[in-house]
This record gives structure tokens, C-alpha cells and sequence, in this order.
């Protein structure tokens, strides 16, 4: 069973019960789109534990400063939380900004 959400710039996708999350992102992030996801994402990981992540950026242009600092909060708060986490994209900063936070990250990080 999956169940879809949808706000603005961020599309999730639950898989294999929850215990997979597609999240597609489109344009910029605002911190309205962490209000929206975090919830749904905080829900998934009290019923599941860890859960495995993919995040695909179309057309991404970054963050604002309020969605950055969200980005934080919720890395910091659930760093344990993510067992593996794939990052699908086109551009070379994309691929940079991955391969900056892989040290930070709790969980296996790979870019594609």
C-alpha cells in the first residue's frame, strides 16, 4: 500500500508500509514545505524505526533561509533515524552538496 502527499515544492510517497520514503523536490524550499513533511516523516519513523529515504530534485534551486535552518533541526533531531538515503539529481552542486553532508549524515548516503 502507498499513500501520497503533496505541498507545494515536496511530494512524498510512503512504500513497503512506510518503511520506505520517496520524497520528490521541486524549485525551491521554503519552511512551510518542513512544516508539511516533517510531521508525516516523524509519524513514519515512531511506527517503523529507522526508515530508508529517497529524495529526487527536479528542477531543485536550494533552500530558503528559514527551510535551511529546518533542514538542520530535523538532520540533528533524527540522525539515527534514516538507514539509507539516496539522492537523485542532475547538477554538479547536487552531487557537492551530497557529498558534504555524507560525513554528518547517520545513515548511508549515496548520490545518483
Amino acid at each position: 500500500m502507498t499513500i501520497n502527499y503533496q505541498y507545494k515544492a515536496v511530494t512524498l510517497e510512503e512504500k513497503f508500509d512506510g518503511r520506505l520514503v520517496h520524497m520528490v523536490v521541486t524549485g525551491k524550499l521554503e519552511k512551510e514545505d518542513y512544516d508539511f513533511f516533517v510531521p508525516e516523516l516523524e509519524k513514519l519513523i515512531k511506527k517503523h524505526g529507522k526508515i530508508r529515504f529517497i529524495i529526487e530534485l527536479i528542477d531543485f534551486n536550494g533552500w530558503t533561509i528559514g527551510a535551511a535552518w529546518e533542514d538542520c533541526k530535523f538532520g540533528c533531531s533524527h540522525l539515527k533515524d534514516i538507514e539509507k538515503m539516496a539522492i537523485i539529481g542532475d547538477k554538479i552542486w547536487e552531487k557537492g552538496m551530497t557529498a558534504f553532508i555524507k560525513p554528518f549524515a547517520g545513515a548511508k548516503l549515496k548520490y545518483f
